[in-house]
């Protein structure tokens, strides 16, 4: 061989090694203001293509490289770019951190490039992204945005009233949704005045609502999954905000234990915050106002005020290494009262803690993430009767995830182990105790795969879960797509099983129970379960199993509107209820009674389908989100088919946003809910009941007790529901880290008499909260 061909050999080896050697720069993107972490941004290679979006945690990972040098740039709506030059010369690993600031230009058709770019290579199914800015252009009833309020207006969502409401997700009852804070069970989310939740909007950096078709990365729930991200704190000075409104008070306070700096060095903060409401008191003001007002006493307002009453505190302390790795420690208290003026007393206390933490291996490609917490939620009725009405639950869960990025590939495994135990104690109306109190252990693990073939996204995954108080086992598969047809039109799907344990103690067919409790898989279940076909089963397990399917369509009409539409069917192939029918007690004394009357639980099956639309148009200054929902949701007892309380056929949102003023200072938000009546079920007629037992009694003279003869359970329908809320906000800038805002809300605007309950007996109407106005003042710092 002579020189001039090693040569060539040498220079293609060379050149070869170039063209495939691919390395990989990962790293975390900050606000260069605060140190918080910047999420959902897209950080990329300027002039390419190669790119990745942050995650909940600021995170990014960008692979397969090939050899050169690049500008790697980050940009955000708000925000100004900052870019750094970067060089890869082989298959190594580059730990890169990005400080972005807050600026004037809006580049926002950049960032809707950027946002688009991620539609194409997520499934993104069934799956609502909230972060505290879209919460804040809500209409803030009390003068303070929350949560609770937000997640009213999502696709697929039945929220059941103002006073003791609940939230009901495609189907699928309370007790069926999975609430996680920091990677914490969180078990009574919302207050018993269903305007606020648990969590302080300004302590949230995101929250994840999964409404179905939820991967295997999630499970222990057979409905929907709510995972909420807390902020670290500021990492440069300390900060808070502090508001006052005419329903509530609050207060947040933030700040570096060891300030960031953008080279070299680790860091630590701490937040904390705490708000109390004091609507016992100040709803005392409108007593006058009220009494101008029809109904004024079937409103749940009297000269008592409202009975609501709740103190929140969440506190968080984030020890950050070098490399963006860190460690996080935080504890919560949740408090919550009801004081009826008929001497019922409702009172519940959530407590907890934990710990989580993100690493960063210097030398592998996987990102690992973990978490250990405990959680306890204990719920307690006081009544006159003197009856005991007591349900705990509380336990520790304890897992870790390990994820692999290629490109935008990923593979994602990881483990969890769940201990809990439950204690309850109800007497009903005929002196029967229903009494439960069990320790139970979850272990559960999943595998996931994302990959990106050509315009197809595939999602496979898998979680195995076992129960090991139960004695079984539950494989569940499950499985995202998604297919590009063109740059503005995308098909989805989703389906996989589910299946849990925990259970309520509330049946689907109360129409209100504030007093929420919890049980794990019952032993005092039937043996037999009668199908819709008229087939008698057995029974052969204790868990409560579902399946979901889901099918839809993401549009981009324009570069300010999108479309999304999806299908969804829920087939509940096995529910626990609470047996409102038991009438005997179950002991061998009874053995000939059938188990509808004398089992403290019953098992039903369920069926829960239909379809959302949202369409969303984004500007600068004006946005507006259109919101239609038609569903219908049954249950089969063994017996009868019924539609549980919660099951509207139609539901409507119109949510507008707009800020205008010179500097942006003005801001007007406006939401109008419409939605059909819910089921209840109609009175036939009243009649005299009489005891027979006594054969000495004679029917012509003696004096019987009110009976009712009801009709078909669930068969009726109430009226429409329909309600106006509007806000409007003013800010004024005192300084450089200062502002004062000053907000006004009305809620129920013109005063539409929503019917909540009806006294079938005396014929008492019980409406939700009438024409409603506060107002309320933050100071930030």
């Amino acid at each position: 061989m002579n020189l001039n061909k090693l040569l060539i050999i040498i220079v293609g080896l060379f050149l070869t090694i170039n063209v495939f050697a691919q390395g990989t720069v990962r790293g975390f993107v900050y606000d260069e203001k605060s140190g918080e972490p910047v999420i959902f941004t897209n950080v990329f290679l300027k002039g390419t293509t190669i790119g990745a979006a942050t995650d909940v945690n600021g995170f990014y990972s960008i692979s397969k490289i090939p050899a050169g040098s690049y500008t790697l740039m980050v940009t955000s709506l708000g925000y100004d770019t900052a870019q750094v030059s970067i060089k890869i010369t082989g298959n190594e690993l580059i730990n890169q951190k990005l400080f972005i600031k807050e600026g004037m230009i809006q580049m926002e058709t950049f960032n809707l490039s950027a946002e688009k770019a991620e539609d194409k290579t997520d499934v993104k199914m069934s799956v609502n992204k909230v972060t505290p800015k879209e919460i804040q252009s809500m209409p803030s009833i009390g003068g303070d945005p929350d949560l609770a309020q937000y997640i009213q207006v999502l696709p697929g969502v039945t929220f059941t009233g103002d006073q003791g409401g609940q939230l009901y997700i495609r189907g699928g009852s309370p007790i069926q949704n999975k609430v996680l804070l920091d990677g914490m069970i969180i078990y009574n989310p919302f207050h018993s005045i269903g305007l606020f939740s648990v969590f302080d909007t300004d302590l949230m950096r995101n929250a994840d609502v999964y409404t179905g078709g939820f991967n295997a990365e999630y499970g222990g729930r057979v409905s929907s999954i709510m995972d909420i991200t807390t902020r670290d704190g500021n990492k440069k000075r300390l900060s808070g905000k502090l508001s006052a409104s005419t329903f509530g008070g609050k207060i947040l306070l933030e700040g570096p234990l060891k300030k960031a700096k953008e080279v070299g060095g680790g860091s630590s903060s701490f937040v904390i915050s705490a708000k109390h409401s004091y609507l016992e008191q100040s709803s005392k003001m409108y007593k006058s106002y009220f009494e101008g007002l029809d109904s004024e006493n079937a409103r749940g307002i009297d000269s008592t005020g409202l009975p609501y009453g709740f103190t929140d505190i969440y506190g968080k302390i984030s020890l950050n290494g070098e490399n963006g790795s860190k460690v996080n420690f935080f504890g919560f208290n949740f408090r919550d009262r009801v004081n009826f003026s008929d001497a019922s007393k409702i009172q519940w206390d959530s407590y907890g803690g934990g710990s989580n933490f993100v690493l960063i291996p210097g030398s592998s490609k996987t990102l690992i993430e973990g978490v250990f917490a405990y959680s306890k939620y204990a719920v307690e009725m006081l009544e006159a009767d003197g009856k005991p009405r007591t349900s705990e639950v509380g336990g520790f869960n304890a897992g870790m995830n390990f994820t692999s990025f290629s490109g935008d590939n990923e593979f994602k495994y990881g483990f969890e182990v769940l201990g809990m135990s439950t204690d309850y104690t109800f007497q009903n109306d005929v002196d029967l105790i229903i009494q439960q109190k069990q320790n139970t252990t979850e272990i559960s693990g999943f595998l996931l795969f994302k990959w990106n073939i050509g315009k197809l996204v595939l999602e496979p995954s898998i979680r195995t879960q076992y129960y090991a108080s139960l004695s079984e086992f539950s494989p569940e598969p499950r499985l995202g797509m998604k297919f590009n047809l063109t740059d503005w039109w995308r098909v989805k799907a989703a389906g996989g099983f589910y299946s849990q344990n925990l259970i309520s103690a509330n049946s689907d067919r109360d129409i209100v129970n504030l007093f929420y409790g919890f049980l794990s898989g019952p032993d005092n279940l039937q043996s037999e379960f009668t199908t819709k076909d008229g087939d008698v089963q057995e029974v052969t397990s204790k868990l409560q199993k579902a399946r979901h399917a889901i099918a839809g369509f993401e549009f981009d009409l324009t570069k300010s509107i999108t479309l999304n539409t999806e299908g969804y069917y829920k087939k509940f192939t096995q529910l626990t209820n609470t047996n409102r029918n038991k009438i005997y007690p179950d002991t061998d004394d009874f053995e000939n009674i059938s188990d509808e009357l004398k089992k403290d639980f019953i098992i039903e099956t369920g069926d829960a389908y239909g379809l959302d639309f949202s369409l969303k148009y984004s500007s600068t200054r004006l946005n507006i989100w259109t919101i239609y929902s038609l569903s219908k949701v049954t249950r089969w007892d063994g017996i009868q088919e019924y539609s549980p309380v919660f099951d509207r056929r139609h539901n409507v949102n119109v949510v507008v946003g707009y800020v205008f003023g010179k500097d942006f200072n003005w801001e007007f938000d406006a939401r109008w809910n419409f939605g059909s009546g819910f089921p209840f079920t109609q009175t036939q007629a009243f009649y005299e009941g009489l005891d027979f037992s006594s054969i000495s009694q004679d029917p012509t003279s003696a004096n019987g007790n009110l009976e009712i003869a009801y009709a078909e359970i669930n068969k009726g329908r109430l009226p429409y529901y329909h309600r106006l809320d509007l806000t409007l906000k003013r800010k004024f800038v005192l300084g450089k880290n200062t502002e004062l805002e000053l907000s006004g809300s009305v809620t129920n605007v013109y005063n539409r008499e929503n019917i909540f309950y009806l006294d079938r007996v005396t014929d008492q109407k019980v409406y939700q909260l009438p024409i409603l106005p506060s107002f309320g003042m933050t100071f930030t710092f």
